[in-house]
C-alpha cells in the first residue's frame, strides 16, 4: 500500500489487475477525452510502464481500491509527463464509470497530492487534460489546483494545464 483515505487504498499495480484495468481503459465513454480506447496490448504496456516508473522514480499511477470491498475502481498517481515541451510531475486519475460522481477521483487525487508533497522534493504538481474533459479539470480544482496554461497539440487540439505549488498546498493544509 502506498497511501489510503477514508474510503480508498492506493497500491502499486500488478499484472493481476489486467482484467479490471482493461475494462476501464478499453471503454469508449471512459476514454472519450483520450486519443482512443486501449486494446489488450496497450493495457499490458500501461501496467508495465507503471511498474518501470515505480523502479525509476519511486512512484507511478497506482491502483485505486475500495476499502469496503477490495475492488479496484481506477488509478491515480504521479507520472512524469511532457507538458508543452517540459517534463513535469503530473497527477493523473481515472475512475471506472460505474463509480463516477461519488468523489472517488478527488479523494484519490488529494491523497496523491499530499503523498507527493510529503515524499518528493517537487515544488509544483501539475495535471493536464483535453479542454473538453470537464470532470478532470473539476477534480484538479477540487484538490486546490488552478489553471495556469492552455496550449495546442495535434492530437488533443487544446489542453488545459492546472497546477498547485508546495506553498499553496501548505496553506490549504493549514
Amino acid at each position: 500500500m502506498i497511501t489510503e483515505t477514508k474510503r480508498l487504498i492506493l497500491r502499486e499495480y500488478n499484472f493481476e489487475d489486467f482484467d479490471t484495468l482493461y475494462e476501464i481503459l478499453s471503454d469508449k465513454e471512459t476514454m472519450e477525452h483520450y486519443p482512443k480506447p486501449y486494446d489488450e496490448k496497450a493495457v499490458r504496456g500501461w501496467i508495465q510502464w507503471n511498474i518501470e516508473n515505480y523502479d525509476k522514480y519511486g512512484f507511478g499511477l497506482w491502483a485505486v481500491v475500495l476499502k469496503e470491498t477490495g475492488k479496484m475502481i481506477g488509478d491515480c498517481g504521479i507520472t512524469i509527463q511532457n507538458i508543452d515541451g517540459d517534463l513535469l510531475p503530473e497527477i493523473g486519475y481515472r475512475i471506472h464509470k460505474n463509480y463516477w460522481r461519488n468523489g472517488f477521483g478527488s479523494e484519490a487525487a488529494r491523497a496523491v497530492r499530499d503523498w507527493a508533497f510529503e515524499n518528493t522534493e517537487y515544488d509544483r504538481l501539475y495535471s493536464y487534460m483535453k479542454y473538453t474533459n470537464v470532470a478532470s479539470y473539476s477534480t484538479a480544482s477540487a484538490i486546490g489546483m488552478k489553471k495556469v496554461k492552455e496550449y495546442h497539440d495535434e492530437i488533443n487540439r487544446v489542453l488545459y494545464v492546472y497546477a498547485i505549488t508546495r506553498e499553496d498546498w501548505k496553506a490549504l493544509k493549514g
